[in-house]
């Protein structure tokens, strides 16, 4: 199936879209690692979701070959803004989301701040639900680190996605690390990473707001949501999983067994087949 991929004016920002198949509107929101991208992170779900969705797959603001800058001290805010705002481009006024570890914090902060806007959500291994709060994971340590001490190399990248992602590192090809080491090393993203340590006065704001769990609004939301989370998850802990299906008050979460970060892509079939029996396709 063939993508449509266009520049859409955000605000200030160029948001680099790509769309294809027919339904509902579902936005595919990728995750931060370095090098991510939308249609990348997702490639392995596009065909079987465009059979029942019109999707829109956005990289994300700092990503890809959208702009680069990114509000650090309330990332998630910014990032649901500009979620928002292309749904305005669009003309869309209310659509599933599909979130993928940063880009389901995104997802989640977007239904806090304008559950009018969101339809129904699925959030795999979302970012910032607490469950590193004590104590970083090493595979977001490694995440967070990828542009400190002596910057970026593909050793860093190769070792972060083959231990932390995927529970069966034979599924990721030298192609994808050598791609995703390539986009890392754009020289904006460089000099501004999109995901990076907190730091400096306004770290502890931050590192507050990224949290999603710490905001009273996530007890009344009430956008359908399934939380889907791998077993062997090494980014974020699974333990988020039933957090939020304790605290959300329609909220349904599932642990695939034997999987690790990148659900989507370890487990394709049966990450499209959840998500697209949970958004209703056809119901």
């Amino acid at each position: 199936m063939s993508l449509i991929e266009r520049s859409v004016r955000v605000g200030a920002r160029d948001i680099r879209v790509a769309t294809t198949g027919s339904g509902p509107e579902l936005v595919l929101l990728h995750g931060g690692g370095p090098g991510a991208s939308g249609v990348a992170n997702w490639t392995r779900n596009i065909p079987a979701l465009a059979r029942h969705f019109s999707l829109v797959i956005p990289d994300l603001p700092g990503y890809g070959r959208s702009s680069k800058h990114l509000d650090h001290d309330d990332p998630f805010g910014d990032l649901a803004a500009a979620i928002g705002g292309l749904l305005d481009a669009l003309d869309i006024p209310r659509a599933h989301l599909v979130g993928n570890s940063y880009g389901g914090g995104a997802a989640l902060r977007l239904a806090l701040d304008r559950p009018d806007r969101v339809d129904r959500m699925v959030l795999n291994g979302p970012g910032g639900i607490g469950t590193t709060r004590a104590l970083p994971t090493r595979g977001l340590n490694q995440l967070l680190d990828y542009y400190g001490g002596e910057g970026p190399s593909r050793e860093k990248l190769a070792t972060f996605i083959r231990e932390s992602p995927v529970a069966d590192a034979s599924a990721i090809t030298d192609e994808v690390i050598d791609g995703r080491y390539r986009d890392s090393l754009d020289p904006q993203v460089r000099a501004d990473p999109p995901l990076r340590r907190p730091s400096g006065r306004t770290a502890p704001r931050t590192i507050w707001r990224m949290d999603l769990t710490r905001d009273a609004r996530l007890a009344t939301c009430t956008v359908p949501t399934l939380v889907i989370w791998g077993t062997l998850d090494k980014v974020n802990r699974p333990s988020g999983a039933p957090r939020l299906a304790h605290t959300m008050p329609d909220c349904s979460a599932y642990l695939a067994a034997g999987v690790g970060h990148w659900v989507q892509g370890a487990a394709p079939d049966l990450f499209n087949r959840l998500a697209i029996d949970f958004l209703g396709a056809g119901a």
